[in-house]
């Protein structure tokens, strides 16, 4: 296998395991609601008041709390392991050409140098 489809290969599978395993999770209910507007465009003229009557910039506010974050991760880790363990089950193999044309849609992903402690190839 070439450089060039191996890499095609896991850029397809990356997004679709994206859309399937992290964008359809509980992640779309904290997504959900209004967003607040700004005038600066970096949102830096928002505040929160919250019930101890704290005024916090927008950047500074936690929009997950642990349990939301806790309930996120494993509902994430289940569909990995999921897709994983199942990915020849003729089921989650229809749900993927479903889905894989709204994926192929999505920016070209790149290596996160970060995640594996080098400079980018």
């Amino acid at each position: 296998m070439t450089p060039e489809t191996e890499q095609r290969i896991a850029a397809n599978l990356a997004r679709i395991m994206a859309l399937l395993c992290l964008r359809n999770t509980q992640l779309e209910a904290l997504h959900a609601g209004l967003t607040p507007a700004t005038r600066t465009g970096d949102y830096s003229d928002v505040f929160v008041i919250d019930a101890k009557g704290r005024r916090i910039p927008w950047a500074d506010v936690s929009r997950i709390d642990d349990a939301e974050m806790r309930a996120l991760m494993q509902e994430v880790v289940n569909r990995i392991y999921t897709f994983h363990l199942c990915a020849d089950d003729p089921k989650l193999q229809a749900t993927i050409e479903r889905w894989q044309g709204a994926a192929l849609q999505w920016d070209a992903p790149e290596i996160d140098a970060k995640m594996i402690n080098r400079d980018r190839d």
